[in-house]
C-alpha cells in the first residue's frame, strides 16, 4: 500500500515505523506528513503522542477519532517547509484534501512544530493554553512562554 502521506513510498517504508513508535520523525515535515497519514489511518494515539506533551491531556480524543473516521481523505500537498524558524521551531504549510458531498475540499494550514529533547512535536493552536506570557514555556525550553512558543500559538 502506498503511504497516505504522499511521499511516494510504501507505508511500510515510510510512516509505519513512526506510527508504531520504533522511529521518530527526522524533521517537522516528516512529522506533519506522518500525522496526516495517522488521520487517514485513524492512528489517534500517534496524533496525541506527537502533540506537545503539555497539550496532550487537553486533546479531545473522541473528536479526533470522529474527524478521522468520518472524513474521506483525498491527498496532501506540502506547500512550504521552513525547517529552522529558530533553533527549536519549524513551520510546515500544507493543504490536506478531503471529499465532502462529492466535492474536493481542502484544509489549508501553516503548522508550527517544536523540538523537545531531539524529538519534534506539533504545537496545536486549537488547544486552550492557560499560561501568561511570563510563565515558563509549555515546551520545557526554560524560556518564558512569550519568548518561545507563544508567537506560534497566537
Amino acid at each position: 500500500m502506498q503511504c497516505p502521506c504522499q511521499s511516494g513510498l510504501t507505508y511500510v517504508d515510510c510512516c509505519q515505523s513512526l506510527h508504531q513508535g520504533s522511529k521518530i520523525a527526522e524533521n517537522a515535515e516528516q512529522l506533519m506528513r506522518s500525522r496526516y497519514a495517522a488521520f487517514v489511518l485513524t492512528e489517534i494515539d500517534y496524533i496525541v503522542a506527537t502533540t506537545v506533551p503539555a497539550q496532550q491531556a487537553l486533546l479531545n480524543r473522541k473528536a479526533l477519532q470522529q474527524w478521522s473516521v468520518n472524513t474521506k481523505w483525498d491527498g496532501l500537498d506540502v506547500l512550504k517547509f521552513i525547517p529552522e524558524v529558530d533553533k527549536a521551531h519549524a513551520l510546515v504549510e500544507f493543504k490536506a484534501y478531503y471529499l465532502q458531498e462529492n466535492k474536493r475540499m481542502d484544509h489549508h494550514e501553516l503548522s508550527a512544530f517544536v523540538k523537545i529533547a531531539n524529538q519534534w512535536y506539533f504545537l496545536d493552536p486549537t488547544v486552550p493554553i492557560k499560561l501568561t506570557m511570563k510563565q515558563p514555556c509549555l515546551c520545557g525550553s526554560g524560556k518564558k512562554f512569550k519568548q518561545c512558543c507563544a508567537p506560534f500559538l497566537a
